[in-house]
């Protein structure tokens, strides 16, 4: 302890002038953290003294492209950070891990985990877009985007391609971002309802198909384009508290509805708050147990709103974009349908 206050006594003597001077204690601080995996490995963690030596010298090697990423950042920026910061870290040590309330339909430390990796979904989505989007343009906004709100990039884009005399790679861009939602809800229910994914993925596949395959033909006929479009902040307590208590709500619902009514009072259900957040239903189908609604059924209601999502980003297209809409109107319309009809066939053989 005496032989490490020493030093470190000696690296605040020694930098003083410096971070006076230039307010830079990147060496200061990377001297600190030597020194204390030195101490780990002198207390036998050798593997744990490794591995953070490792990230170190990692971090210092992207010394200037972090300084990058920080002088690009706004006061919206650090407001968002720090509410992730508050969802991710401040709530979920202090919450009960256990069934409780109604139907024992309420897992506290669970609810929250479903808030932290959906919001923590749209601010990777929101910070790759901050790192990426203005370099590669409005194709890379709606990729990077889609993974979060296709639905903020389809207003955003359709926006501006309707008050555009010269479109670029908008129509693409409106395309691409809902090919890149059909792989983000894939994705969310292989890691919250990982039981429906054989069948919900065969259900999406033929209209993802065509989805990436339309988005790519018009990315292939768009001319280049270094503006990008943000499409917002996506990071916010209130919808964040709000988010969790409707899972609350629809969580108790799905039981009661479970003992009332079977298979086909909550596959209704699930279609019904799907319309109103596809995640919502997809997290309400993760906890019902496997005898409450067959895999099938609950992929076909999750893939129904899918379809009321698209309908209502095609009328935002057309809406907003008019006649200069049609190209990528008619992807997701083409999309949409592909999907209606995979749907109707597996509801006719269920």
């Amino acid at each position: 302890v005496a032989l490490i206050a020493a030093m470190l006594a000696y690296l605040g003597i020694a930098y003083a002038p410096r971070l006076t001077a230039k307010g830079d204690a990147t060496s200061p601080i990377a001297a600190a953290a030597t020194i204390a995996a030195a101490f780990l490995a002198g207390l036998g963690s050798v593997g744990l003294a490794l591995a953070a030596a490792a990230v170190i010298v990692f971090v210092l090697a992207l010394k200037n492209d972090l300084h990058g990423f920080v002088d690009r950042l706004d006061e919206k920026d650090m407001h968002a950070l720090a509410r992730f910061g508050v969802i991710a870290l401040a709530v979920l040590p202090f919450l009960p891990d256990e069934p409780m309330g109604p139907y024992d339909a309420w897992n506290p430390a669970t609810l929250w985990w479903v808030v932290i990796l959906v919001t923590g979904f749209s601010f990777a989505g929101y910070i790759a877009n901050r790192l990426f989007g203005a370099r590669h343009g409005t194709i890379a906004t709606a990729l990077i985007g889609g993974a979060y709100s296709s639905t903020a990039v389809t207003q955003s884009l359709s926006q501006q391609l309707g008050a555009s005399e010269k479109p670029s790679a908008e129509a693409a861009g409106i395309a691409l971002a809902s090919a890149v939602m059909y792989v983000r809800v894939v994705v969310l229910v292989a890691i919250l309802a990982n039981r429906l994914l054989i069948d919900f993925a065969m259900l999406i596949a033929p209209a993802l198909i065509v989805a990436w395959a339309g988005g790519y033909w018009l990315y292939r006929k768009a001319p280049a384009s270094k503006e990008a479009v943000p499409p917002g902040n996506p990071i916010a307590l209130g919808p964040a508290l709000f988010f969790v208590a409707f899972l609350a709500a629809a969580a108790v619902v799905a039981r009661w509805a479970e003992g009332q009514f079977g298979e086909q009072g909550i596959a209704v259900l699930l279609f019904v708050m799907g319309t109103m957040d596809v995640d919502a239903s997809i997290v309400t189908a993760g906890g019902l147990p496997p005898e409450a609604i067959a895999a099938r059924m609950a992929a076909i209601a999750i893939g129904g709103t899918i379809i009321a999502n698209m309908a209502v980003k095609i009328g935002a297209t057309f809406a907003n974009a008019g006649r200069k809409g049609a190209t990528a109107g008619g992807v997701l319309i083409a999309s949409t349908l592909v999907l209606a009809a995979t749907l109707a066939i597996a509801l006719l053989r269920t």
